[in-house]
């Protein structure tokens, strides 16, 4: 199991890994039984065996590797087998912050689409993993009209919240969190030290810091997930979070249950961690695999003008098109690209080896290159 603890440390950089290819989509493609064991191993039935069971529940909680693509087949198993039951669900999801759940409704209501959707809520800046990987989920929620909450805390918060300590906050920063932190969970506390030691740190504090942010977001998450549910008491909601923030009970469940009561399930792919008492449900996912996404082979930087090349890889696609250092990217295939949002989604559905036409402005003429995408090491 992999725990998403540490993604606030991780620097921005500047390469373009551009775009990604066509994902697997659901159209033709049969899910696998999904079946459920114990953490033994032992075979103890089908997800569609204990869907009643999840049906039953007011909050299920489906844990995920945040880069397992069959991890998020699986998310979508169980939420098309609830709505399929006539449940009637909300999506919470992690990878989406609170502040923009405006363009959550709007995506929803069709009144923006998937690449407005990406640019409004800074994906790619903020999150960063392939939106490939959620996509069906998103394209599911929109066709069935099936709410999606925006759960995580805002990046501005746990960032001041891992220099400085909860305790350490402003107070117009510390009332953007709910207002009790709960840390009793002594287990939960002994797990997340066992993380944070397999990674090198450096000053006093630290490890205190490090549970300040975990706390925020758990506490964060369950207090968005409580007020949605309190605010739609015939409603379910099926939770989407990384494994860390919801085994054993301990981020998110408990917080939520603290608030609202009722009652709960949690659902973990069984590829990871096995342990008595971790989740209610293991089940066994397919190792499932995106295409490996179409590279540039450019650096670039973003502003007023658009987006400028500040670079180009030896040997790639860019460079055997001529592209150099100081163009302004205008467009792909016709279509134009104002910002890195806009040419990642411009080249999603693209694939390595496939030709794109590129309008490059340079010294005031206006310019179109053929480029062959190139394939990202992963």
């Amino acid at each position: 199991m992999r725990f998403r603890l540490l993604r606030w440390l991780l620097p921005v950089g500047l390469l373009l890994l551009a775009g990604a290819c066509k994902e697997m989509g659901l159209v033709g493609h049969s899910p696998p039984p999904y079946t459920v064991v114990t953490p033994e191993g032992r075979v103890v039935g089908t997800l569609d065996a204990i869907l009643p069971e999840l049906a039953r529940k007011r909050v299920v909680y489906v844990g995920e590797t945040h880069s397992k693509y069959g991890h998020h087949l699986l998310q979508l198993a169980v939420i098309r087998g609830l709505h399929e039951r006539g449940v009637d669900l909300a999506i919470g999801m992690e990878f989406f912050q609170q502040p923009f759940q405006r363009w959550l409704d709007d995506y929803l209501a069709g009144r923006i689409d998937e690449d407005e959707l990406l640019e409004k809520t800074e994906w790619f800046e903020r999150w960063r993993f392939d939106y490939r990987l959620y996509r069906p989920i998103l394209r599911y929620a929109r066709e069935q009209g099936i709410p999606l909450v925006a759960l995580n805390v805002p990046r501005e918060v746990t960032e001041e919240v891992s220099k400085r300590g909860l305790s350490g906050l402003s107070p117009q920063v510390r009332a953007r969190l709910p207002a009790q932190i709960d840390r009793s969970d002594t287990a939960y506390r002994e797990r997340l030290r066992k993380v944070y030691d397999q990674h090198a740190h450096r000053g006093e504090g630290r490890f205190e810091r490090f549970l300040d942010v975990q706390y925020s977001w758990d506490e964060g998450m369950a207090e968005q997930v409580a007020r949605y549910l309190a605010r739609h008491p015939g409603r379910h909601m099926v939770v989407l979070a990384g494994s860390g923030h919801v085994a054993w009970g301990s981020g998110i469940p408990a917080r939520v249950a603290r608030r609202i009561g009722g009652d709960y399930a949690i659902v973990l792919p069984a590829d990871g961690e096995r342990k008595p008492g971790m989740a209610d449900y293991l089940i066994v996912t397919e190792d499932e695999m995106l295409s490996p996404r179409p590279l540039m082979g450019v650096f670039i930087d973003t502003g007023a003008e658009g987006i400028r090349i500040t670079g180009v890889s030896r040997g790639s696609g860019a460079e055997k098109a001529g592209l150099r250092e100081g163009d302004r990217l205008i467009s792909v295939n016709g279509r134009p690209v104002a910002s890195y949002a806009q040419l990642r989604a411009r080249l999603m559905d693209h694939v390595p080896g496939d030709r794109v036409k590129i309008t490059i402005e340079r010294d005031g003429r206006v310019l179109e290159k053929t480029l062959e995408l190139g394939a990202a090491e992963e």
